[in-house]
C-alpha cells in the first residue's frame, strides 16, 4: 500500500463524516450504531497499522513508508515514520478501539461524542506522522479542538473552566512555535522536516531589543518550541491544567489526554528540539533535568494528599512525564531509549488505572478516595487489576514500567548524578501515594452500607482491560520489542546531535 500511512491516518475521519451526513435520530438504535461504526472504524485503522509496523525495518534509521505531494503556496503534504514515531503511531491505534468499546454505555449526544473521538484520532495519528512543520502544527494545534469539546460538552460539574483552562494553556504556548516555524522557514527556505534537520541554524549571539540573545536563532527557536512541548507534556510549572482537566473529563476522555496527548510533547522534543536546535539543547539540558527532578518530586507529595482518585492518578502522571524529560535531555543512550520506552508504558499503564477509576465512578458516581473502602470482598477481579496496575505504576520487576524508569534513571547519572538522586526519590514516593490509594480504596472491612450490592467487572470490561495487562506483562518482561525497534533511531539522532556540537563542546561533555 502505497499510502498506508494516510489510510489509518484518515480513515476515524472519514468514519466520523459518515456518522454527520448519514446517521439520523438520538433513539437507541442510532445511538448503537454511531458506537459500532466508531468501534469498527477503530479497529480497521489498528488491523491496517498492524502492516505499517509488520513493514517496518529497524535497521534504517530513515523515514520509511515516505507519501510527498505539493500542496499550495510552496506548503507540501508530506508523511512517514521512523523508529520513533512508529511507536506512537501503534499506541494510538491500537488504545482507541478499546477506549470507543469502554464507552459502549454513554447515553447522552453519542453520536457527536463518537465523532468527537474519531477527529481526535486522526488528528493525534497526523502528529506522529507528518513530516512537513506547517503540516504537524495544523495536526498538533487542531486536536485541541475535540478535545475542548469532549470536556466541555460531556465533562463533569466544573468542565467549563476546565476545558477552556485546557485550552488556553495548550494554545497560548503554541502561538510561539507558530512564530519559531516562520522564522525557521525564512531562515531555512523549507518547511520540510527533514531537511530542517539538517539545516544549520545559527548560534551567534545578537541583540534583540537590547537584550543579548546568547545561543542565537536555535536558542530562540528551541525556547518557542518548548514552550508548547512543556505545556502539552505538561511539565513543571505549567502543569495545573492537567488534574483539572483530568478530574473534569470523562473516563474515555482521560483515557486519551493521559495515554496519548501527553506524549506529544514529549515526542516534539524528539523531533525537533534535539535535531534542529543542538546546541541551545546542550545549553538548556541541565536546566531542563533539574525542573524535571523538581516535578518528579513536588508533584509525588501533591499526589499523596489529595483526596480524588483521578486527580491522584493525574499528578502521577505529570512525575512520571518528569522521568521522560529527565530521560531525553540526558542526551545518551539510555536516557533518550528510556524516556521513549516510558512514554509507550505509560500509555497502558495510566490508561488502565483511569479505566480502572472509570470502573468503580460508573458504579457508584463518585471518586472520593473515603466513599469507598473493602471493595475486595465485592470485586475480587477488580481489587487484583486495580493492583496490577498500581504496581506497574510504581515499577514493580517484571512490568514495563520498571523498564522505563530504570533506563532513565541510567540516563540521568550518566548526565547528573544529582539530579539522578533526587528523581530516585520519587520511586519511593510513587509506592506512597499508590499503596496508600489502594488500601484505602480496595482493602479492609465491607463497612459501607452503599457498597455491598456493587457489582464486580463485567465481561466487557474484562476483555478492555486484558490487552493493557497483556502488554504491560509483555514489554516488562521482553523490553526488546520497543529497545531494538527504537534503538537505531535513538543512537542516529544523538549521533548527528553529537556532530552538530562544537569539538570542545562534545570533549567536555566526554569528560564529564
Amino acid at each position: 500500500m502505497d499510502y498506508v500511512l494516510s489510510f489509518i491516518t484518515f480513515l476515524p475521519a472519514v468514519a466520523a463524516l459518515v456518522l454527520t451526513l448519514f446517521l439520523r435520530g438520538d433513539d437507541e438504535v442510532a445511538q448503537l450504531n454511531a458506537k459500532r461504526l466508531a468501534l469498527f472504524a477503530t479497529v480497521i485503522t489498528f488491523l491496517v497499522s498492524l502492516f505499517v509496523i509488520a513493514q517496518f525495518d529497524p535497521s534504517n534509521t530513515g523515514f520509511q513508508m515516505v507519501e510527498q505531494a505539493d500542496w499550495i503556496m510552496g506548503l507540501q503534504y508530506k508523511m512517514g515514520v521512523d523508529g520513533i514515531s512508529v511507536l506512537f503511531v501503534m499506541l494510538t491505534t491500537f488504545l482507541m478501539p478499546l477506549v470507543i468499546w469502554s464507552t459502549w454505555d454513554m447515553k447522552v449526544r453519542v453520536k457527536e461524542y463518537m465523532i468527537a473521538f474519531l477527529l481526535l484520532e486522526t488528528l493525534m495519528l497526523g502528529v506522529f506522522c507528518a513530516l512537513d512543520l506547517m503540516l504537524f502544527y495544523v495536526f498538533f494545534e487542531a486536536g485541541l479542538i475535540p478535545m475542548f469539546l469532549i470536556i466541555g460538552i460531556w465533562g463533569g460539574a466544573n468542565r467549563i473552566y476546565a476545558s477552556f483552562k485546557f485550552f488556553l494553556y495548550t494554545f497560548f504556548g503554541s502561538v510561539l512555535m507558530l512564530v519559531a516555524m516562520i522564522a525557521m522557514y525564512m531562515d531555512a527556505g523549507t518547511t520540510d522536516i527533514v531537511a530542517l534537520m539538517a539545516h544549520d541554524f545559527s548560534t551567534e549571539t545578537f541583540s534583540l531589543l537590547g537584550i543579548q540573545v546568547v545561543g542565537g536563532l536555535q536558542m530562540l527557536a528551541f525556547l518557542a518550541f518548548f514552550a508548547s512541548f512543556a505545556v502539552k507534556m505538561p511539565m513543571w510549572p505549567v502543569h495545573t491544567w492537567l488534574p483539572d482537566a483530568h478530574v473534569q473529563a470523562p473516563t474515555a476522555g482521560s483515557v486519551v489526554l493521559a495515554a496519548i496527548l501527553l506524549k506529544m510533547g514529549g515526542y516534539g522534543f524528539l523531533r525537533f528540539s534535539i535535531p534542529m536546535f543542538p546546541v541551545a539543547s546542550h545549553m538548556m539540558a541541565d536546566i531542563i533535568l533539574w525542573m524535571s527532578a523538581i516535578a518528579i518530586v513536588y508533584t509525588s507529595l501533591v499526589a499523596l494528599v489529595q483526596s480524588d482518585m483521578k486527580k491522584l492518578i493525574a499528578y502521577s502522571s505529570i512525575a512520571h512525564m518528569g522521568y521522560v524529560t529527565a530521560g531525553i535531555f540526558s542526551l545518551n543512550q539510555q536516557g533518550v531509549d528510556g524516556a521513549i520506552f516510558q512514554m509507550i508504558s505509560h500509555g497502558f499503564i495510566s490508561g488502565a488505572l483511569f479505566l480502572s477509576v472509570g470502573v468503580i465512578y460508573d458504579r457508584m458516581h463518585t471518586r472520593e478516595i473515603d466513599a469507598y473502602g473493602g471493595l475486595v470482598n465485592r470485586m475480587p477481579a477488580y481489587a487484583l487489576v486495580f493492583m496490577f496496575f498500581t504496581m506497574a505504576n510504581v515499577g514493580l520487576p517484571g512490568t514495563s514500567g520498571f523498564v522505563g524508569e530504570f533506563l532513565t534513571l541510567m540516563g540521568m547519572f550518566q548526565a547528573n548524578t544529582w539530579v539522578a538522586m533526587i528523581a530516585t526519590t520519587g520511586v519511593i514516593f510513587s509506592a506512597a501515594y499508590a499503596l496508600w490509594l489502594y488500601r484505602r480504596v480496595v482493602l479492609g472491612e465491607l463497612i459501607k452500607e452503599s457498597l455491598k450490592t456493587i457489582q464486580d467487572l463485567t465481561p466487557r470490561e474484562k476483555w478492555i482491560i486484558a490487552p493493557l495487562v497483556a502488554m504491560t506483562l509483555i514489554l516488562g518482561i521482553y523490553p526488546a520489542l520497543v529497545t531494538d525497534l527504537i534503538g537505531p533511531s535513538v543512537e542516529a539522532l544523538l549521533n548527528n546531535y553529537n556532530a552538530a556540537l562544537p569539538t570542545e563542546t562534545v570533549a567536555a561533555a566526554v569528560t564529564h
